[in-house]
């Protein structure tokens, strides 16, 4: 995939701006790597990420619904392990 958006810093005030809807995101490295791609409530999930210090950096897209995040997560990750 990866996501259209470009990184963002992972801290309260990026969180603050995330859609509170349910979508996919990806949390990366300082150096722009992808560490993992998830899906679920953007704002809730983030929190949490902050929270643990899971990442330095996070792109989001923002999904109609919960299958159409899950179908894109699957391809996505599909994607990365074919590399």
């Amino acid at each position: 995939m990866p996501l259209e958006k470009g990184w963002e810093p992972l801290e309260r005030s990026t969180i603050g701006a995330v859609p509170d809807r349910y979508g996919v995101y990806e949390l990366g490295g300082t150096d722009g790597t992808v560490l993992s791609v998830e899906h679920g409530p953007l704002r809730s999930e983030l929190k949490e990420a902050l929270a643990y210090g899971d990442a330095a950096r996070v792109r989001w897209r923002p999904t109609q619904n919960r299958a159409e995040a899950e179908r894109l997560v699957a391809e996505h990750r599909e994607r990365m392990e074919s590399r």
